[in-house]
């Protein structure tokens, strides 16, 4: 006589749920990243190994048509210190992160570390990593 109950447990696992679970997931971060927006101006770094440390500074950025940028406002050049001083007066340490482009001739790049060691601020040159 063979007694056995009629309703059998499996033991296997159906993954359909969870493939649909992390499918969704993958659909959403791909969405939100999209809408997140840096807030930098766009310009072409050289390279080098290393990385910077960003801590609380001010960027300057120049870029190939020797406009000059605190943050995200543009500056005139003859403006350039007196506007940094003011940014950085009560700063206890400050910090310049210097953002220029390949083709910015290292002469403007000099005036900007120039003003910087006038000031005694710190001035961390900002470089794409390889």
């Amino acid at each position: 006589m063979n007694i056995r109950g009629r309703n059998k447990v499996t033991p296997e696992f159906n993954m359909s749920s969870m493939t649909d679970i992390v499918f969704l997931l993958l659909i959403f971060f791909m969405l939100a990243s999209t809408l997140v927006t840096t807030n930098a101006i766009d310009i072409l770094l050289p390279k080098a190994s290393g990385k910077t440390e960003n801590k609380k500074s001010i960027a300057v950025s120049i870029k190939k048509d020797l406009t000059y940028f605190i943050d995200q406002n543009q500056v005139k050049i003859n403006q350039l210190e007196a506007e940094l001083i003011k940014i950085l007066q009560e700063d206890k340490s400050p910090t310049i992160v210097l953002r220029a482009e390949k083709s910015v001739p290292v002469e403007n790049v000099v005036k900007v570390m120039d003003i910087a060691n006038r000031n005694k601020f710190k001035v961390i040159l900002a470089v794409k990593p390889n």
